[in-house]
């Protein structure tokens, strides 16, 4: 009897002070979001159709992530892709899902994983700022600014 009208006062406080609720289940770790840092695009000279992106992902939370698919409404396309060098070559393949560890971070490096941006929506310039977002396993987004680079 005692936990069930311990439950009810819970219910009606949340209730009744909603924003110290959620002040709550921040600090329990309900809300914990990746954080997305350094991020730039490496522009390539003449036009090309595609795009490298580039950045830091964080995750402060105690639990890992996967990241499934990332999109921009600067670009048509954007793949999560990975360089390895294979018997002396360098090769590069798209990959379907990008782990983050809890209380880890994962690089999108020149060389390693990466972001490739296809089909550029219009002129992108040097220091312009693109917005590419993440869509994780869970089901929820994490976005992103990145910062148009020249090579």
């Amino acid at each position: 009897m005692k936990n069930i009208v311990i439950a009810a006062l819970s219910i009606l406080l949340a209730a009744s002070f909603p924003a110290s609720a959620k002040q709550r289940v921040q600090a329990a770790g309900g809300d914990c979001q990746m954080r997305i840092a350094d991020g730039w695009v490496r522009l390539l000279p003449g036009g090309m159709p595609m795009h490298a992106g580039f950045a830091r992902i964080e995750n402060p939370c105690g639990k890992a992530v996967e990241i499934v698919a990332a999109t921009s409404p600067v670009y048509a396309e954007v793949e999560l892709h990975e360089t390895r060098r294979e018997a002396g070559v360098s090769r590069m393949r798209q990959i379907h899902a990008l782990p983050v560890s809890a209380h880890g971070q994962t690089r999108l490096q020149p060389g390693g994983l990466h972001l490739m941006l296809m089909r550029p929506q219009r002129e992108i310039r040097p220091g312009e700022p693109v917005v590419i977002r993440f869509k994780l396993a869970d089901g929820r987004e994490v976005s992103g600014q990145f910062e148009a680079r020249q090579p």
